[in-house]
Formats: structure tokens, C-alpha cells, sequence
């Protein structure tokens, strides 16, 4: 009795298998191109596009509730934007991604054309060496001269260059310094013509309050006679 046993619980796990097996081998979508499935479909009755079609929609809807962000490739991408540029119910017919997204795609795809459109018809540049040398050497020996000196200079001896071009190579010549002479230069040059003067009040020892108004030369440090005032 043992051994029936263990026989119909082999058998019907092996059964269990196999049945799974076929379900899961059954419901696997279909990988194949969609060029050929759109032509494979031109042999189908409508019934069964229209089948087809629900239960496409069905998995769609559990693919939403149960997947955060579904994962979508460049090559998808492209061709949802190109599939939906031909429906005019293009909204209504998204599930996996909403309409905006969509809408981000189409507009990252005309930047990267019109960037492949307006790209530079050479790698060369079209400054020559000896013109960039010349307006470092320009730049560097006439400090006062701006970019719109030296654009005119360049002109006189037949260089056209645009002004932006310019100022992009005298930055690596010229650094940038302070304008104007600094409050230590000042007082450098001008101290015996400089007074400094202070009034404070103090306190002496029996707590009296004074007032003390001081004179201070800064070259000489000499202070003059202090005033002080009850």
C-alpha cells in the first residue's frame, strides 16, 4: 500500500510539471520582429486580432500595477515615438509610460539632430597657430590694450579675427590683478602727511570719569599733548 502510494504522489508531481511546464512555455511572449508579426497578421481574421489585442491590454494593465518603471531602451524609444507620430490617438494608447514622457523623448531626439546637423564640418581649427602666438605676444606686451585694440591691429596687417576669439587666448596670458592701489600702498605714501586722532573715555583711580583726546602722526608714531577733559 506504502509503495501505491509513492507511486501516485511520483506521478502526479510529474504530471504537475509537465502541466506547468506547458502554461509557462504557452503565455512566454513572443520575441519575434514586428515587421514580420505585422505581416503574419495580414493572413488573421479580425476575431482573432481583436482577441489578441485584449489580451495584450490585459497584460499591460497588470504590467502597470505591478511594475514601477518598466525599462526602456533607445531602439524602443525611437520607435514609440515614431509609432505615435502616425496615431492620432497616441494618448489614449500609451500605458507603460505617460504622455510626457513620450513628449521628452521627441524633444531629446530633435536635440541630438539638429546637434548632428549644426556640427563642425572640421575638427580643425580655424585660427592658425601663428595668429593665436601673435595676440598672446600682443597681449602679453601691451597690458592696456582690450580685445578691441587688438582686433584693430590685427586688421591693419590683413588679420580678421571676431572679438570673442580674442578674449579666449588673452585669458591665458594676462592674470588678473588688482585695480586701483590697495589702503597699505596708500598709507605707505602718505603717512607724514596723515594725523590719526581718538576720543575715548577713561576712568582714573578715585572713579572719576575722562575724556581723552589724542593726536598721532603715522609716520613718526609722535603723539601729541593730550587734552583731558573732567
Amino acid at each position: 500500500m506504502h509503495r501505491i502510494l509513492t507511486f501516485i504522489t511520483r506521478v502526479t508531481g510529474y504530471c504537475l510539471r509537465s502541466l506547468n511546464y506547458c502554461f509557462v512555455a504557452w503565455t512566454k511572449p513572443n520575441t519575434s520582429s514586428l515587421l514580420r508579426e505585422t505581416l503574419t497578421d495580414q493572413a488573421r481574421n479580425k476575431s482573432e486580432l481583436v482577441a489578441e489585442n485584449a489580451l495584450l491590454r490585459q497584460q499591460l494593465i497588470i504590467l502597470r500595477r505591478q511594475v514601477k518603471r518598466p525599462a526602456c531602451p533607445k531602439t524602443d524609444r525611437m520607435l514609440l515615438v515614431l509609432l505615435a507620430s502616425m496615431a492620432r490617438t497616441w494618448k489614449q494608447a500609451l500605458f507603460i509610460v505617460q504622455p510626457e514622457t513620450l513628449l521628452r523623448w521627441h524633444r531629446q531626439g530633435l536635440k541630438l539632430f539638429w546637434k548632428y546637423k549644426s556640427r563642425a564640418a572640421s575638427l580643425k581649427p580655424r585660427t592658425s597657430q601663428e595668429t593665436v602666438a601673435l595676440i598672446k605676444e600682443m597681449a602679453r606686451d601691451n597690458r592696456l590694450w582690450g580685445a578691441e585694440r587688438l582686433r584693430g591691429e590685427l586688421l591693419k596687417v590683413g588679420i580678421r579675427v571676431c572679438k570673442r576669439t580674442i578674449q579666449k587666448y588673452m585669458r591665458n596670458v594676462r592674470t588678473r590683478q588688482p585695480r586701483g592701489q590697495t589702503w597699505r600702498t596708500f598709507l605707505h605714501s602718505h603717512a607724514q602727511q596723515i594725523w590719526a586722532c581718538d576720543f575715548l573715555p577713561v576712568t582714573d583711580l578715585f572713579f572719576r570719569s575722562l575724556f581723552a583726546f589724542f593726536i598721532v602722526e603715522l609716520h613718526s608714531r609722535w603723539q601729541a599733548d593730550c587734552c583731558e577733559f573732567l
